[in-house]
């Protein structure tokens, strides 16, 4: 893995410490009907997160196509064919976890082709201290047959007058990370490989911890997106103790959030301005598509219980 040694610029070592979270996480509303009506009423007219029927996204490409076997790996031999794009790709490397000085993190992001990653995949497990991760790949960007694979699902297609903000693809091989953050359209999330854990808090109630944090780091930034300052130092390791140090929410909770659990297949939609965080759940590979609508208005999602309206 040589290659990857000259394609990123070591930025400076960060170090941090502890912090602990204050926040009692509740289960995500799981829906049992996939009707328009019953979404509408459930999550979207209510702005709340909710979980849709898992059959919803049963039959879609990617799910067979870009992962194979019980222990769902990447398909290299599929992927593969489409490897010489540019595609954008994070690079984390853990230098050390002293729990006297905190975790220290080397984080740069750069485009490099596919295959880059693909070869690291098959290499990468939990232990291997330099991670890649295709983060926020816009599906505009892929190949053609890659595209098809990954259909514009109705939530996002016929929201509002129908134009789409953005969809994009996220492939790694867990441990995986995103920090707390909001965006400010609807989202639809689609989990196609491994098991990730997403925590929510809605607005108010991430704003005020956000806000706490950027105090103690003198920080500027917005938390809108999921941007750079958010992986690395201060920033990054006190938002991760925040959102997941359990040991310390009991009689002093500030907030309540959400929490979804989610397997290949399943699929949450996250309310504009919800704030969310994400880790992945054991070992493996993981991949996951985020398909976001421009206007949080007028939203139709299926047309008959059980269609995906496509």
């Amino acid at each position: 893995m040589s290659l990857l040694k000259v394609r990123w610029r070591a930025p400076p070592i960060h170090t941090v410490s502890k912090c602990h979270s204050f926040v009692t996480w509740s289960p995500v509303q799981q829906l049992e009907e996939c009707t328009l009506k019953a979404f509408q009423k459930a999550a979207f007219d209510c702005a709340l997160p909710a979980q849709l029927p898992r059959k919803t996204f049963e039959s879609f490409p990617a799910l067979t196509k870009w992962f194979h076997g019980s222990e769902r790996k990447f398909h290299t031999s599929y992927l593969r064919q489409f490897g010489d794009p540019l595609v954008p790709i994070e690079l984390t490397s853990l230098l050390s976890d002293d729990s006297s000085l905190g975790t220290a993190i080397r984080f740069e992001r750069a485009e490099a082709p596919f295959s880059i990653f693909l070869l690291w995949s098959e290499q990468a497990d939990a232990s291997t201290s330099q991670r890649l991760y295709v983060a926020q790949t816009p599906v505009a960007k892929l190949p053609e047959p890659l595209r098809d694979d990954i259909p514009t699902p109705g939530l996002v297609a016929r929201a509002g007058k129908g134009d789409i903000y953005d969809v994009n693809i996220w492939l790694g091989v867990a441990p995986t990370y995103t920090p707390l953050h909001r965006d400010p359209n609807p989202n639809l999330y689609l989990q196609l490989a491994g098991r990730k854990c997403m925590r929510l808090l809605e607005p108010d109630a991430g704003l005020s911890v956000y806000s706490a944090l950027q105090t103690i780091t003198e920080s500027a930034a917005s938390g809108k997106f999921r941007g750079e300052e958010m992986m690395k130092g201060v920033e990054r390791s006190l938002l991760e103790k925040k959102i997941w140090a359990d040991e310390a929410a009991g009689d002093n909770t500030e907030a309540v959030g959400f929490e979804a659990v989610l397997g290949p297949g399943d699929s949450l939609f996250i309310p504009p301005g919800w704030w969310h965080s994400v880790k992945s759940v054991g070992e493996g590979c993981t991949g996951s598509v985020y398909s976001t609508s421009c206007e949080a208005t007028a939203m139709v999602l299926i047309e008959s219980a059980g269609q995906l309206v496509v």
